[in-house]
């Protein structure tokens, strides 16, 4: 008898359902009724609590289109688990492993759920993990899964707010997920057809900005939108030490990074700006057609690492094919938008600031 563990953890997205569903249908079309699989419940939790259900082959059925996790999930942060008082959290993890008999720990995240994920396979459990999330930042992966579904979204917001913007004459700001990596902010900029885009790995010059919304209007252009990253951080700020940025956020006015470039804009001008944030609309509803493909091919290819007993890996897609990353080389480490991106020099060439 094969048993496998699943779990989701992190912030949910769009895919998890259809990565999962890619890995059980590969696995029970192998094994059959050979095949025992258990659902941990809210993630990494549900593994230190000994807390799941059993799963059979029709669990996974009726599922690809749908959003969210069945299992549902939660964060157990990496730092909480890898110290003395923490250990204890990762001796349940393999006791509850161990007490079911496990072959495989099938793990479904991003960053800080590889990290925890590595820990455990060092430990000597068996995982294999699958890339999630809609920051795209993921190292060894060209695309996760989430990451597509989340641009429509975003990019989705920004068409609708050409309408109002065009309407009113004003400046809008559409603040975009992703507090350390722009990559859904970029992408969603380009698609929406921003005339600013401020991302946390190009620090911006609040004037520089101001002089692209004020260069439009005497160009009888009398709107503009701004996609801004949660994370995007000024040329100021990017010469704090961590400790001086952590304490200037902590006792920022504006409860979003958005709201405070607004008025740092309106300071400067007589623009009338408004900020719109989508927030976990994001991460919401079901995946794109591409994600349902993507998750697929993840879920299949784990599933065959799996059968063969190759574990320690990370399922990835790079140049198109799908392909095992060693865990050991993607846990800590994040996959930032590179300054060279080909995104973002096409974008500069069609005329769009990144406020530098």
């Amino acid at each position: 008898m094969k048993k496998i563990g699943f779990l989701t953890s992190g912030g949910d997205c769009q895919g998890l359902n259809a990565t999962m569903r890619g890995v059980a249908k590969h696995l029970f079309e192998h094994y059959g009724s050979d095949l025992k699989v258990y659902g941990f419940k809210d993630g990494y939790k549900g593994l230190i609590n000994n807390e799941y259900d059993v799963l059979t082959s029709r669990d996974f059925s009726g599922i690809l289109n749908l959003g969210g996790t069945i299992l549902g999930t939660s964060r157990v942060p990496f730092k909480e688990l890898k110290n003395e008082e923490g250990m204890p959290r990762v001796k349940k993890m393999k006791e509850t492993y161990n007490l079911l008999g496990l072959d495989c720990l099938v793990v479904l995240g991003g960053n800080g759920t590889h990290k925890t994920a590595n820990l455990l396979s060092e430990e000597g459990l068996n995982v294999v993990t699958l890339p999630k999330t809609i920051d795209n930042d993921i190292w060894g992966t060209d695309m996760t899964f989430g990451f597509h579904s989340a641009l429509g979204v975003a990019t989705d917001v920004i068409d609708r707010l050409h309408s109002t913007a065009t309407s009113h004459s004003r400046i809008f700001i559409a603040e975009i997920m992703g507090h350390k990596a722009g990559w859904l902010t970029l992408y969603a900029g380009v698609a929406g057809g921003v005339e600013v885009i401020l991302l946390p790995e190009i620090p911006y010059n609040i004037d520089k900005v101001v002089e692209v919304l004020e260069a439009r209007r005497r160009a009888q252009k009398k709107f503009s939108i701004l996609a801004v990253a949660e994370g995007a951080i000024s040329q100021e700020e990017a010469k704090m030490s961590k400790k001086e940025f952590r304490q200037a956020r902590e006792n920022m006015k504006y409860s979003n990074i958005s709201y405070r470039i607004a008025d740092e804009i309106a300071a400067r001008s007589d623009l009338e700006v408004r900020v719109t944030i989508p927030g976990h609309v994001q991460r919401g509803g079901e995946p794109s057609a591409y994600d349902r493909v993507l998750s697929t091919r993840l879920g299949a290819k784990a599933a065959e690492l799996i059968i063969n007993k190759k574990y320690g890996y990370m399922v990835a897609l790079k140049d198109n094919k799908i392909v095992p990353v060693p865990l050991d080389e993607v846990a800590g480490k994040l996959k930032t938008v590179p300054l060279d991106s080909e995104v973002i020099t096409a974008a500069r060439e069609i005329g769009i600031s990144f406020g530098d």
